[in-house]
This record gives structure tokens, sequence and C-alpha cells, in this order.
């Protein structure tokens, strides 16, 4: 099971996991409640939303946290990447976010940007087992691209000229930090 109710990060993850026979069911596809990520780090997130899938379903479950992080603004919006998408009647508009990147961080130099995910997998006793992953790289403003989710449009990670937005799925999962922190979990709990 993956812990999310964010049909990117369910696609994401499952296509991961294709290659072991797994098969994905997703906590909103079940209505699982979203639990408050009341953490301040991705781990910790992830680790909330992991152990609140496994003890409602009784199965392992798997949980991403993951966000957007900009130097010119000290990290921001970082483990609050969807926060800043929120719209006040509800859903997320993340090109009004984008938007809010740009405007805050347009007058410093600094292009550096970064994505961290964190995947916390979770047993129904409560034991659980966590990977962080990280691509850095540059923020880009008008974002580019229709691909992909979120903030992918205006990262262009290192040594690379194509936004996440704008890279076919496979290249950007060759990359991404969530491929990153998938290689650290696959490594420990898959092979």
């Amino acid at each position: 099971m993956i812990a999310t109710h964010n049909e990117g990060k369910r696609r994401e993850v499952a296509e991961l996991l294709a290659p072991y026979g797994l098969d994905v069911v997703a906590a909103g596809a079940l209505g699982l409640p979203v639990p408050e990520e009341s953490e301040d780090s991705f781990l910790g997130n992830a680790r909330i939303k992991a152990l609140a899938a496994a003890r409602a379903t009784g199965l392992p479950a798997l949980a991403d946290d993951s966000g957007f992080s900009v130097a010119a603004l000290g990290g921001d919006p970082g483990v609050r990447t969807a926060d800043w998408a929120e719209l006040p009647g509800g859903g997320r508009d993340y090109a009004m976010a984008m938007a809010k990147v740009a405007a805050l961080a347009e007058p410093s130099p600094d292009r550096h940007a970064w994505f961290s995910c964190a995947l916390v997998l979770a047993w129904p006793d409560g034991h659980t087992e966590g990977f962080l992953g990280e691509v850095h790289g540059r923020w880009v403003h008008p974002p580019r691209g229709d691909r992909g989710f979120g903030y992918d449009p205006m990262f262009i990670a290192e040594g690379g000229d194509e936004t996440f937005g704008e890279m076919e799925p496979a290249a950007k999962h060759a990359i991404s930090h969530r491929a990153r922190a998938f290689a650290q979990l696959r490594a420990a709990c898959l092979d």
C-alpha cells in the first residue's frame, strides 16, 4: 500500500515498484483520512503517514514526503511545499505556488534549488525504515513543460537543460529525488 492521496506520487511510486510485481493500492483509494503532518522534517512526516496507513489497514505501507527547496528562500518552501499551493477554499494551485517562489526568490542571484524525498516503509507493529534522496539543480521562471507534477516545471537538475516538467518520465525517474530514495529502499528491503 502507498500512503498517499496524491495521484502524481502514487503514479511515480507505482512505476518504481512495477519491476517487483508489487500491487499498489493508494490510501486515498481506500478512503483513509489524511493524517496531520506535524513534523518539521520530510522523514518525520513520511513516518506519520506510513504508520497511520499500516495501522489502519494491517498491511505494510510505504509513504512519501517530498518537497522543493530554494536556497535564496532559506530552504523554503521545503517541508511546507504543498502548503504554498493551498487554495483558500481547498485544492492546490501549483502555478500560483511557482509564481510565489519566483517572486520571492527573484531578487537573489542564487538560483540553487533541490528536491527532497523521504520514503518510509512501515509495518502494522510500528517498525519503520526510512530513506532520504535529494537531487540538486536550479530553479527557472517561467515554468517550462507540462509533464510531471507540482514544481517540476521550474526545476532543472544539475548537468541538465530540461526541467522535470519537460523531461520524458523515464529520464526523470532515472535521476529524481524519489528514485534516489527508492534506490536506498530497494537495497535495504527489496533486493
